[in-house]
């Protein structure tokens, strides 16, 4: 198979969707691969790394589409590149279709089979594909949120580690997930108070065993929802459906009762986000103000760290990439009911149930896909 790796495009994206060890897995599994011309350079990986693999390299973006029959990439694609997909052609990458209804329309469009990293499974019902940009993001969650917290850039001047004879930041984390537990561990490790919530009693009685000195872990009720917000000084979105939209848990109403300056970082807005007053910004230009409060909504957080990122996701993404070029996307879904669910769109057709849900829109199910 013919395996092409575009150069990311989306505004301070630097990772880059297969490494250079990657390609010589594949080449060394009889595929093809094709890299267009500096593509890694973000991540750290020459035009030279590549050709050593085995790669060939490309000039631009339409001739790696033009000439690949899979096209492997990190962020979801842009209006630009879907304009380049065709009918037949195989997308792997995160899509994040819910919160987007016009790149669904445009890949449905394109009539071709798409992928998405974020909800293949595993056989304990985890995300494999998602977890290590979840670990990432919820790494980089306190990190971007103290930055935002700094009186330089309209926050509210508190070191969330306090310093002797001064209280450390108080911290809020909705969502005890993999986004929800690093953002916690690390914002605990920079000493501020920290909470976590969540609604599943395993969950958190996991966190509480596990974590019991270093954060507090409750359950997230409403009322408790809302009196944790009002008294944080950093609140982190960390809540995910897979496949679906992100639920709204913090109305603007609720910024009402916050403390003037402080700061929200909204993890899940690649999913729409988790607040009502949440919409995605860039690298260049992460933060805004609504009500007296500053919002950190970067969509694509691990961009930022680009080698570490590239190199935890290209990880996890390699057996799936290769028992999808060594098989073909059918035979390798029907084989693995996992990537089965990776399944987003086919031929035309949306084939992921919870994206069919959230943009109200008819679904032909992953296993009738198999057999068109």
């Amino acid at each position: 198979m013919k395996i092409g790796c575009p150069r990311e495009i989306k505004p301070q994206e630097f990772r880059v969707g297969l490494m250079p060890q990657a390609a010589h897995e594949a080449v060394a599994h009889g595929h093809e691969v094709l890299i267009e011309a500096g593509a890694g350079l973000g991540s750290g990986f020459t035009d030279a790394d590549y050709i050593a693999a085995g790669a060939r390299i490309l000039p631009d973006a339409a001739a790696v589409f033009a000439e690949a029959e899979m096209i492997v990439k990190v962020k979801e694609p842009q209006k630009a590149e879907r304009a380049m997909l065709r009918p037949g052609q195989l997308l792997f990458t995160y899509l994040h279709l819910a919160p987007d209804p016009e790149q669904t329309r445009d890949l449905l469009a394109s009539g071709a089979t798409c992928i998405a990293y974020e909800t293949v499974t595993d056989r304990n019902g985890g995300l494999p594909l998602l977890a290590p940009m979840s670990e990432v993001a919820g790494k980089l969650a306190p990190q971007v949120g103290a930055w935002t917290l700094q009186k330089a850039n309209g926050g509210r001047g508190v070191l969330l580690g306090g310093v002797p004879g001064v209280a450390p930041g108080r911290v809020l984390v909705i969502g005890g997930g993999v986004v929800g537990t690093h953002a916690a561990r690390v914002a605990a490790g920079m000493g501020a108070d920290v909470t976590v919530l969540d609604r599943s009693l395993p969950r958190l009685r996991y966190l509480d065993d596990v974590f019991n000195r270093d954060f507090k872990a409750l359950y997230a009720s409403a009322a408790t929802t809302a009196e944790l917000v009002a008294t944080a000084d950093l609140v982190i979105g960390a809540v995910l459906i897979p496949g679906a939209a992100a639920p709204k848990l913090v109305s603007r109403a609720m910024l009402g009762t916050m403390k003037p300056g402080a700061a929200i970082v909204d993890v899940a807005i690649d999913q729409g986000g988790c607040f009502e007053t949440s919409h995605a910004t860039t690298h260049q230009d992460p933060i805004y103000e609504v009500d007296g409060i500053l919002h950190y909504c970067v969509a694509n957080m691990p961009g930022a760290v680009a080698r570490t990122s590239t190199q935890a996701l290209g990880n996890a993404t390699l057996p799936f990439l290769l028992a999808l070029a060594d098989k073909g996307w059918k035979e390798a879904c029907a084989a693995d009911e996992h990537l089965l669910n990776g399944l987003n769109i086919h031929a035309g057709h949306l084939t992921n149930f919870a994206v069919g849900r959230a943009l109200e829109i008819d679904v032909l199910s992953p296993q009738l896909a198999l057999k068109q």
